[in-house]
C-alpha cells in the first residue's frame, strides 16, 4: 500500500518559462522556433527520469515535474544521505536495501524536505558533460551552454526559466483545509503529523509550538480575567503578587514542557539529530558570495591542517577571533543605532502620548507610530542581513540565529521602551493599561488583518497585470481572461518570505517575531493588565487558523527548511521570562510604595525576596523536569544498543572470517 501511495506521482515542482510562439509554417520543435530551448530542457528532464507535464497559461508556460520513487532513491544514493533503519542506526541510503529504512508517518520513504532536496539536486545537476559548447536557441537569440555548466542555472541567468517553485498537491491541500484550517471545533487541535509530511519539520515544529502555547494560555487567561474583573477590596495588593507568581511558574513550566514535547516529536518523526542541531545539508538556496568565500577559506584551513604544524594553531585561532571580532562589531553597530536613532524617537512618542488628552488622538497616534516604526525597523533588519554576511558563522543555522538576536533587539526597543517610560518614569498605571490595550488591538488585530489581506491584494494585482498584458498582445479589449490552470495561479501567488528578505529566513520569521513580542508584552506588564492574557489567547486561536489559510490558499507552497526546534526564539522566550520577573517586581513596588519614598518596609522586602526566589525557581526548574521524556530516552538507548551489538557482531564475523582465511592459507602452504 505504501508503494501504491508513492506511485501516484504527484507533481511537486513547477517551472515558469516563456510562452511558446508558434508561427505559421514552424514545426513543433524546429531549430528556429522560439520553443527549442525549453524543448531541450524538457528532454533533459525526461532523461533524468522525471515525469513531465507542460501547461500553457495566459502569459507564460509551465513545466510540472514528478519523480518516481526510484529516481528519488538514486538521488539519495548520489548525495550519500543517511536515513534511520529499523535497527535504530542511521546508515547511508542504498536503493537495493530499501526495506531496511524507516518510512515517514504518512508511509512515504522520504520526507518532503528530503524530496525537495533531491529535486534540486537532480534538476540543477543537469550539466554539459561534453567537451564543446552547445548552442541553444530561444526567441530568436542564441544561448551558449558551456561545458560543465548547469543547464538550469544558465537558463535562469538568461531569464528563460523565470522561477522554480514547489507545487501544492491538491488532494493533500484540500484535506489539510478540511481537518486543519477550517476545523474550528477543537480550536487548539492540529494534525501535526500531516503538517510535517506536507510542509516539513520547521513548519510543523512552529505550529506545534503555537498550538501548545495557545492551549497553555487558557490558564493565565482565565486567571487574569478573574483578577481583572473581580474587586478583592483591601486584598487587591495581595492578589496581584499571587497572580504574578502563578504566571511566572506557568511560563517556566511551559518552556520546559515544550522542550519535552519537541524531543518527542523528533523521535516520532524519526529525526535522529539532537534538539537544536542542524542537519547540515543545503536545500538549494543560493549562498551569498561573502558566505561562500568564508566557507572556502575555512575549507582551505582544514585542508592545510597538519602540513605546517608550527603555524596551524595560530592560523585557526586567528580565523576564530576574526569572526568573533566581526560579530562584536556588528552587535555594537546595532546597539549604537538603537541608542542614537531609535531611543530618542521612542521617548518622544511616549512623552507626546502623555501630553495628548483626547483618547481618539492617542489611539490614532498609536496606529501611526506602530506602522512607521514597523517600516523603519524592517530597514534595520535588512541592514542586519548585510552585516551578517560579513560574519564568520559556522553554517546557515548560526547565521539565522545571529539575525534573530539582532532584529529582536531592534523590535524589543520599539515595542517596550514606551511602556517602560509610562510604568517607571511616570508611574502612570492608567496610561500604561490604555497603551497596552491599544497595542494589543493594533498589533494583533489590525496587523493580523493586514498580514492576511496583503497576499491576496498582491495576488489580485499580479492577475490584473497579466490580464492587461495579454489583452494588449491579443488586441482584444473586451472579455474577461480566466486563469484555468492551477499551476499558473500558484505561480502568481506571493512567496512565503520574511519581511526583511528571504536570504536567511522564510515567513516564519515574522510569525515567530510577532508571537515573541506578544509574549513579552503580556508577561512583562502582567501585574498592570492581567486581562492581556485573555486578549492573547483569543488572538492565538485565530492565528492558528489564519496562518493555515494563508499557507494553503494565499501563498505558494513554502520551500521546506530543516530545523529541529524554534531555535534562537526559545532563548528569547527564556530571556523574556527573566525580564518579566524583574519588571513585575518593580511594578509591584510602585503599587506598594505610592508615595515614592522607596523605603525598605516589610512589603517591599517581601517583593524583593519573592523576586530572588522566582529567579532561583526559573533557573532551577530545569534540573527537576528533564528536557527529554523517559520513553524517548529509553528508545534512543535501545536503538543505540541494538546498533552497537549489530556492528560488533559484523566486526567479529569479519575478523573470524579473516582468521579462517589465514589459517587455510597456512595449511595449504
Amino acid at each position: 500500500m505504501n508503494g501504491h501511495k508513492e506511485e501516484e506521482h504527484d507533481f511537486e515542482i513547477g517551472l515558469a518559462v516563456p510562452k511558446r510562439k508558434v508561427h505559421e509554417g514552424e514545426g513543433g520543435g524546429g531549430g528556429d522556433g522560439g520553443e527549442s530551448c525549453v524543448e531541450f530542457l524538457v528532454d533533459e528532464f525526461k532523461k533524468v527520469g522525471f515525469i513531465v507535464e507542460r501547461v500553457i497559461g495566459v502569459s507564460d508556460e509551465f513545466i510540472k515535474l514528478a519523480a518516481p520513487l526510484e529516481v528519488l532513491g538514486r538521488a539519495a544514493a548520489e548525495l550519500k544521505v543517511k536515513k534511520p533503519t529499523h535497527i535504530g542506526m542511521d546508515l547511508q541510503f542504498d536503493w537495493e536495501e530499501v526495506d531496511a529504512f524507516v518510512r515517514q508517518p504518512d508511509g512515504m520513504l522520504f520526507s518532503w524536505c528530503e524530496r525537495f532536496h533531491f529535486y534540486r539536486h537532480l534538476i540543477y545537476g543537469i550539466v554539459n558533460r561534453g567537451q564543446s559548447t552547445v548552442t541553444l536557441k530561444c526567441h530568436d537569440r542564441e544561448i551558449q551552454w558551456e561545458p560543465g555548466e548547469p543547464l538550469l542555472q544558465r537558463l535562469e541567468a538568461e531569464s528563460i526559466v523565470k522561477l522554480v517553485f514547489p507545487l501544492h498537491v491538491e488532494a493533500k491541500r484540500k484535506r489539510l483545509l478540511r481537518v486543519w484550517a477550517l476545523n474550528w471545533w477543537d480550536f487548539t487541535d492540529q494534525p501535526i503529523d500531516e503538517i510535517y509530511s506536507y510542509f516539513g519539520t520547521k513548519m510543523a515544529v512552529y505550529f506545534s509550538f503555537l498550538g501548545m502555547y495557545t492551549r497553555w494560555m487558557l490558564f493565565p487567561a482565565g486567571l487574569g480575567f478573574v483578577v481583572h474583573l473581580v474587586d478583592f477590596g483591601p486584598f487587591q495588593l495581595l492578589v496581584l503578587p499571587i497572580f504574578f507568581i502563578s504566571i511566572v511558574l506557568w511560563a517556566v513550566m511551559f518552556s520546559q514542557f515544550w522542550k519535552r514535547k519537541n524531543s518527542a516529536l523528533l523521535s516520532r518523526w524519526q529525526i535522529s539529530y539532537s534538539v537544536g542541531a542542524y542537519p547540515g545539508y543545503d536545500l538549494g538556496f543560493k549562498v551569498p558570495g561573502k558566505d561562500r568565500s568564508s566557507l572556502q577559506s575555512s575549507v582551505e584551513l582544514i585542508s592545510k591542517w597538519g602540513r605546517d604544524k608550527k603555524n596551524d594553531k595560530e592560523r585557526f585561532q586567528r580565523e576564530e577571533w576574526f569572526g568573533t571580532l566581526m560579530r562584536f562589531r556588528n552587535d555594537v553597530i546595532i546597539i549604537l543605532s538603537i541608542i542614537c536613532l531609535q531611543l530618542p524617537f521612542e521617548l518622544a512618542y511616549a512623552h507626546l502620548y502623555e501630553v495628548v488628552e483626547s483618547d481618539y488622538m492617542k489611539f490614532g497616534l498609536t496606529v501611526i507610530y506602530l506602522f512607521l516604526i514597523q517600516y523603519f525597523t524592517r530597514i534595520g533588519g535588512k541592514i542586519s542581513v548585510q552585516l551578517i554576511n560579513n560574519e564568520n558563522n559556522a553554517n546557515r543555522e548560526y547565521r539565522a540565529d545571529s539575525l534573530v538576536y539582532k532584529v529582536f533587539g531592534l523590535y524589543f526597543m520599539q515595542s517596550y521602551i514606551g511602556l517602560f517610560y509610562h510604568a517607571l518614569l511616570h508611574r502612570n498605571f492608567k496610561t500604561l493599561r490604555q497603551v497596552l490595550i491599544q497595542r494589543l488591538i493594533v498589533s494583533e488585530v489590525l496587523e493580523n488583518l493586514w498580514e492576511n489581506s496583503f497576499p491576496y491584494l498582491k495576488y489580485s494585482y499580479k492577475k490584473y497585470k497579466v490580464r492587461r498584458k495579454s489583452k494588449k498582445e491579443k488586441g482584444s479589449p473586451t472579455g474577461k481572461i480566466q486563469f484555468k490552470s492551477r499551476v499558473e495561479k500558484e505561480y502568481l501567488k506571493p512567496t512565503y518570505s520574511a519581511s526583511i528578505g528571504e536570504e536567511l529566513e522564510d515567513g516564519l520569521f515574522d510569525d515567530l517575531l510577532e508571537l515573541t513580542l506578544q509574549f513579552g508584552m503580556i508577561m512583562m506588564f502582567a501585574c498592570a493588565f492581567p486581562l492581556a492574557f485573555a486578549f492573547a489567547a483569543l488572538n492565538n486561536v485565530t492565528e492558528i487558523r489564519t496562518d493555515a489559510l494563508k499557507l494553503l490558499v494565499m501563498m505558494k507552497r513554502p520551500v521546506p527548511r530543516a530545523a529541529a526546534t524554534i531555535g534562537a526564539w526559545l532563548n528569547i522566550f527564556q530571556f523574556l521570562i527573566v525580564m518579566s520577573i524583574c519588571t513585575n517586581s518593580v511594578l509591584l513596588v510602585c503599587l506598594y510604595d505610592k508615595e515614592g519614598k522607596w523605603r525598605i518596609e516589610p512589603g517591599l522586602a517581601a517583593i524583593l525576596v519573592m523576586e530572588h526566589i522566582l529567579l532561583l525557581i526559573k533557573f532551577g526548574f530545569s534540573r527537576f523536569v528533564p528536557e527529554e521524556p523517559a520513553w524517548v530516552r529509553a528508545n534512543r538507548v535501545k536503538n543505540a544498543t541494538q546498533a552497537h551489538e549489530m556492528y560488533s557482531k559484523q566486526l567479529l564475523r569479519s575478523i573470524s572470517g579473516g582468521e579462517r582465511t589465514s589459517n587455510e592459507i597456512m595449511k595449504v602452504e
